[in-house]
């Protein structure tokens, strides 16, 4: 084996990696769609929001529907007590239940997260609307009009 450190394996730690990760370790990285999105003013708080909203929603289904689904596997896994395996295996269940308990908080609080973001969005606009700039009546969006068609 050679000591030379220019024969290590490229990777995180020899620092030939590329892109916004800081670290070698894996969960150690920012949200790639939230930290492109620059600090540029109001609609970019907005735009952050809005982006983080519909990761955590994902996230939270993905959680839902993955603990769904385990449920389903460690049951038919059917690895418990041989005699309980004659009443249909009620230890299993349980089991499964505690296991999956876990991964559907995980999703209720990943849905917390999102509403949380909508109540930042909120109160950013409640702090800072007094020095926000006013729109344009051009960009304004225009009254409706129920008599549109007749």
């Amino acid at each position: 084996m050679s000591n030379d450190p220019s024969a290590a394996a490229p990777g995180p730690s020899s620092g030939t990696s590329s892109g916004p990760r800081t670290s070698g370790r894996p969960g150690r990285n920012r949200i790639p769609e939230l930290s492109a999105i620059p600090w540029a003013g109001p609609s970019a708080i907005t735009r952050y929001a809005q982006v983080g909203r519909n990761l955590t929603r994902d996230m939270a289904e993905e959680f839902a529907t993955g603990s769904d689904e385990l449920y389903a596997v460690l049951i038919r896994s059917f690895k418990g007590h041989p005699v309980l395996s004659l009443f249909g295996a009620p230890d299993v269940r349980r089991r499964a239940r505690r296991v999956v308990k876990r991964l559907k908080r995980a999703a209720e609080l990943q849905k917390g997260a999102g509403v949380e973001l909508v109540k930042f969005h909120a109160q950013f606009r409640k702090e800072f609307v007094d020095i926000l700039p006013q729109a344009k009546p051009e960009k304004r969006r225009s009254t409706f009009n129920w008599n549109e068609g007749t």
